[in-house]
């Protein structure tokens, strides 16, 4: 499955975890939907990108943004706002894809207008698990905008 126009989804992936990429990476190659798997380490290399900056003036507009809160630099929640107080991001689906359980950034997230929020789990089959649930969701069934 692609995008309109033979396109392949555009994901940025915003993880600072080089454990939790490589398996986000293998959760969306063992999926259906073809995809390009864009990476920040942290969230001023998010909006950089997002934002088409520096080294990033001829980066792809993302179909969806899967965000962890606890970043370098650059906290998610920050990331979050910057992302969703911008008319020309805020469109964006934002999956936040975090280790935290806690109900204040379950509450907080949402106030800040995350699409949906996903808790991390541990276990690596389950890891990849919830990345193909993702990608089942959010390519397969949700409609995106389409940002041509």
């Amino acid at each position: 499955m692609t995008r309109p126009g033979g396109r392949p989804i555009e994901i940025l992936l915003v993880e600072d975890n080089p454990g939790d990429v490589r398996l986000t990476i293998e959760g969306l190659n063992e999926g259906k939907v073809r995809n390009n798997l864009h990476v920040a380490r942290d969230g001023v290399e998010a909006l950089a990108f997002l934002r088409r900056e520096g080294e990033f003036r001829d980066a792809v507009r993302p179909d969806l943004i899967l965000l962890d809160l606890n970043l370098p630099r650059k906290d998610g929640r920050e990331v979050l706002l910057d992302i969703k107080s911008d008319p020309t991001l805020k469109t964006i689906p934002v999956v936040v894809l975090t280790t935290s359980r806690a109900e204040q950034d379950v509450l907080h997230s949402y106030e800040l207008q995350a699409n949906c929020y996903i808790t991390k789990p541990v276990d690596l089959e389950q890891f990849i698990t919830v990345v193909k649930s993702i990608e089942d969701f959010w390519l397969t069934i949700v409609t995106l905008p389409n940002h041509l």
